[in-house]
């Protein structure tokens, strides 16, 4: 496709493309739109043959230079995006249609919210959204899906006259504090002895570090890796990450890993990985090998807090559901993807499904809200 003098294609890969090029793209510093964490997912094997994520970023170039991508993936299932749709999907196959293969515009296996439409050329995204659907309806492909879209960005498939989904997560906010027990001042009394009863009962015989950049060793990511199996192997029946995924992610972006690891007499019991942002703390994964009471907590929630005030981090994002983030002083936060059905009927449908879904999610969101642990008044 050409337009306007520019030219529009899949590329075979993230890493096929340079790397300067793709990160000039994106100016935030999201790590998880950075080539160097997107070719560590193909280059690991994590994503590609086999996976049901095939890598397919389509990208428009000018003279050969890229200016703007979408990071999209060929799915051959719903796995590993978290946001559900295999109701869709069965619903599609019920009418005599063919769901699969869809196209993802995602991070694989990260419901972090960032950029999807990479281009530091605004007037670019249109082309870009527009080239994607084209792209669509010349495979025969049943729909897009853009997940974890920036609240800055939705406005992008808005005007492209996508469908808009809502979900709930649950942020910690850094509202100017200088430390954590200036962050439990700002709690009822009642919820800031129980955090600290918690912190003191993980703490309990146990060492506690955390590790970035070259302080971040192989024996580490060994102790990590035997952690994220666990985990992995009983939430979703095989980890997605391959070892290797780990050792690259280490070798071309350490500098913005947190890991945070627990030690009993010096042996790794249990591990929780962040990614750190301009702004923000991202929780991603965690595990152990000894079930400890509270140490979830500590190193998941309380030691990434400590981390994020460290740095001056306005936030700390800690990943998919769980309401038990509430009472640790993390909000419900609205996130958003964004959804391009090919058939029209199916659209329709899609559409009234959304409406009354976003009327639930708002529902939601007020009535957890009101229960956060944060003073009244």
């Amino acid at each position: 496709m050409s337009e306007a003098g520019l030219v529009a294609r899949m590329a075979e890969s993230v890493a096929a493309l340079p790397a300067d090029e793709w990160d000039a793209l994106d100016p935030s510093g999201n790590p998880f739109t950075r080539h160097a964490f997107l070719a560590a997912l193909e280059g690991s094997e994590s994503v590609g043959e086999g996976t049901g994520w095939s890598p397919a970023p389509l990208v428009i170039e000018d003279g050969g230079r890229l200016v703007a991508a979408l990071p999209a993936y060929l799915k051959g299932h719903s796995q590993g995006e978290y946001v559900f749709d295999h109701a869709w999907a069965d619903a599609w196959h019920r009418a005599g249609g063919r769901y699969y293969p869809k196209l993802q515009v995602a991070v694989p296996f990260t419901p972090a919210a960032g950029p999807r439409v990479l281009t530091r050329s605004p007037e670019l995204a249109p082309h870009l959204l527009r080239f994607a659907e084209r792209f669509a309806q010349a495979n025969d492909l049943s729909s897009i899906h853009a997940t974890f879209v920036e609240a800055a960005q939705v406005p992008l498939f808005e005007a492209a006259g996508w469908l808009v989904r809502h979900d709930i997560q649950f942020h910690w906010e850094n509202r100017g504090y200088r430390s954590f027990d200036d962050f439990l001042d700002d709690l009822a009394s009642r919820k800031r002895r129980a955090i600290r009863k918690e912190r003191r009962a993980a703490q309990a015989g146990v060492e506690i570090r955390r590790l970035s950049g070259s302080d971040i060793r192989p024996e580490h990511w060994d102790a990590f890796w035997v952690f994220y199996q666990d985990t992995g192997s009983r939430k979703w029946g095989r980890p997605y990450l391959t070892r290797r995924a780990f050792d690259l992610m280490g070798e071309t972006m350490a500098e913005a890993i947190v890991l945070v690891m627990a030690f009993d007499a010096g042996r790794p019991i249990a591990g929780a990985l962040n990614f750190a942002g301009p702004d923000a703390l991202y929780g991603r994964y965690w595990g152990c090998v000894e079930d400890r009471r509270f140490l979830h907590f500590e190193l998941c929630y309380y030691q990434a807090i400590d981390e994020a005030i460290e740095r001056g981090l306005s936030r700390v994002e800690a990943g998919a559901q769980g309401q038990h983030k509430i009472a640790r002083g993390y909000g419900p936060v609205q996130t958003t993807s964004a959804h391009w059905i090919a058939d029209p009927g199916f659209r329709a449908a899609v559409a009234d499904f959304l409406e009354r879904e976003r009327e639930g999610v708002a529902v939601d969101a007020e009535w957890l809200s009101a229960r956060t642990p944060f003073r009244k008044g």
